[in-house]
C-alpha cells in the first residue's frame, strides 16, 4: 500500500540538525513524502531551530533544565508532540536519556539514528572507540527507539571502512554523509507504509 497523503513527522532534536536539514531538503525536492509538523529542541541555542525557522516550520523549546525529573520533562514533551499528531517521530541528535514510560508510550513510531554498528558502540564516542579497537569498519544504524538504550530493533545499517590514516573526525564525516542518504530513505519507507514491527522483528515491504 502506496500512501499518497505526506508522512505527518515530528523532529526532535539538541544540535545542528545537520541530518534535519538533509529531511527538509528532501521534502522540499520532492524525494520524501513527508510534512515535518514541528521542530522540538531541548536546546533554546540549538541552529537546527534556526534551520526550521528558515523553512518556515514550527518550533517548541522544552528545556530540560526547567524540569525537576527525567518523567516531568518527558510528560511535557509527550504533549507537546501530540498536538501535532504526527504518525512518525524522528530523533536527530536529540541528546537525551528518555523514561521508559515515553518511550513505551511510542513504541512503533519513533526512530533514532546513531554513529555505530549497533549493537557495537552504544552511547557516546563511537568513532573513537572504534578506531581505537581497530576496527576495519565502521558505520550508522537507524533502529526503532526502546526502553533500552540504542537497543531498538535496526531497520537498516550502512558501513563505511575504517582507513588507515583515519582520525575521529575523518571517520566522523564519511558516517554523517551515509546518515544523510539513509534517514531520509527509511522515513520513506514510513510513508509507503513498508515498514512493520512484529515481535520486536523488523519487516521490510516490497
Amino acid at each position: 500500500m502506496v500512501k499518497d497523503k505526506p508522512l505527518p513527522i515530528v523532529v526532535l532534536i539538541s544540535g545542528s540538525g545537520s541530518n534535519l536539514q538533509t529531511i527538509i531538503d528532501r521534502i522540499a525536492d520532492k524525494t520524501l513524502n513527508a510534512e515535518i509538523c514541528a521542530v522540538i529542541s531541548n536546546k533554546a541555542n540549538a541552529f537546527g531551530i534556526e534551520r526550521a525557522k528558515q523553512a518556515n516550520i514550527p518550533t517548541e523549546v522544552i528545556e530540560h533544565t526547567q524540569y525537576n525529573s527525567r518523567e516531568n520533562f518527558d510528560a511535557e514533551l509527550t504533549r507537546c508532540i501530540e498536538k501535532y499528531q504526527p504518525e512518525l517521530i524522528v530523533l536527530a541528535g536529540f541528546m537525551r536519556i528518555l523514561s521508559d514510560d515515553f518511550v513505551n508510550h511510542f513504541y512503533g513510531k519513533m526512530i533514532n539514528i546513531h554513529p555505530s554498528l549497533l549493537p557495537k558502540y552504544r552511547g557516546l564516542h563511537t568513532h573513537k572507540r572504534a578506531l581505537e579497537a581497530g576496527d576495519h569498519e565502521h558505520g550508522l544504524s537507524i533502529h526503532y527507539v526502546s526502553a533500552k538504550l540504542d537497543g531498538g530493533p535496526v531497520i537498516l545499517q550502512k558501513k563505511v571502512p575504517v582507513l588507515k590514516n583515519d582520525t575521529e573526525n575523518s571517520l566522523a564525516e564519511r558516517v554523517l554523509a551515509q546518515e544523510h542518504i539513509a534517514y531520509p530513505q527509511v522515513i520513506q519507507w514510513f510513508s509507503q507504509a513498508r515498514l512493520q514491527l512484529i515481535d520486536d522483528q523488523v519487516i521490510l515491504n516490497k
